[in-house]
């Protein structure tokens, strides 16, 4: 089975603007090899974060070194009228997978609701970009672009939470699953089962979230639900992330976890790791 997490920052100075993630100056793609080698990790889609403004020079030059094991999921400002023109071409950059956007401050979640951004979700769509967005207050509008773009294949980051930007836990932590679950209707809506050791009060096998990602399971199906850390924000290490999946979920079979971890994620975002991994 390949192991495939499906989003990871990495970068090369400053401190995270998150505080939820490891107040460190870097977290470099040579460390991120070393403990995924550790874990049995094969691969990570990389999401270069704004407070390093070098990361995505950082997270190409990732994809180039180790390629089948380091993608990206980048992003351009949604204010620069220039942006619409580049999506065309957006999945010709090397290592490129799609676009990923964070919907959370009034600024931001203005846009999706005044349409100023409906040129996104259009020039995406033509491109067959893929596009993330991390936007909990935002989900039912999320809703209405993929019932208007069927073309589009959005996904869902971390469980439709909000991840670091919270505090709250287990059943607080989730109290916009609601939402989540009715975006399933829609076939081009998928969601990453991304950081959710930290949305849990407890410590390792993290149970409180199982009955939550067992509704989510129901719901998206294992073609339509990733497995994934945000690793720098865990509390826990990448193996126990994995083993969380792989050991503590009997409802997941054999079939359904290679989906889970990886093969369902590739295909979604279009990542054929074994051709670069041959031409490397």
């Amino acid at each position: 089975m390949r192991i495939v997490d499906a989003q990871i920052h990495l970068w090369g100075t400053g401190l995270p603007s998150n505080a939820a993630h490891w107040q460190v100056t870097s977290f470099t793609p040579e460390e991120a090899i070393g403990l995924m080698d550790e874990a049995g990790v094969d691969a990570a889609v990389i999401h270069p974060p704004g407070w390093d403004p070098g990361s995505t020079e950082m997270a190409f030059r990732a994809a180039r070194d180790w390629p089948g094991r380091f993608a990206v999921m980048g992003s351009l400002p949604l204010d620069d009228p220039a942006s619409a023109g580049r999506i065309a071409g957006w999945r010709q950059q090397p290592g490129m997978l799609g676009l990923r956007f964070v919907f959370m401050h009034e600024a931001e979640r203005q846009r999706l609701e005044d349409g100023s951004i409906d040129w996104l979700w259009v020039a995406a769509e033509a491109a067959g970009v893929p596009v993330a967005v991390l936007a909990t207050d935002s989900l039912r509008l999320i809703g209405r672009i993929a019932e208007r773009h069927p073309g589009l294949r959005l996904t869902i980051d971390h469980l439709g939470g909000r991840g670091g930007f919270t505090t709250l836990k287990d059943d607080a932590a989730m109290a916009h699953m609601p939402e989540l679950l009715a975006l399933a209707k829609f076939p081009n809506v998928a969601v990453k089962a991304t950081g959710v050791p930290g949305y849990a009060s407890g410590p390792y096998p993290f149970v409180t979230m199982h009955g939550w990602l067992k509704q989510v399971f129901d719901a998206f199906g294992p073609n339509r639900m990733f497995w994934g850390t945000d690793i720098s924000k865990m509390p826990c290490s990448w193996r126990q992330c994995i083993s969380m999946f792989t050991e503590e979920l009997p409802w997941l079979n054999a079939a359904d976890r290679r989906l889970v971890m990886g093969e369902a994620l590739c295909d979604w975002w279009g990542w054929d790791r074994k051709t670069e991994t041959k031409t490397s």
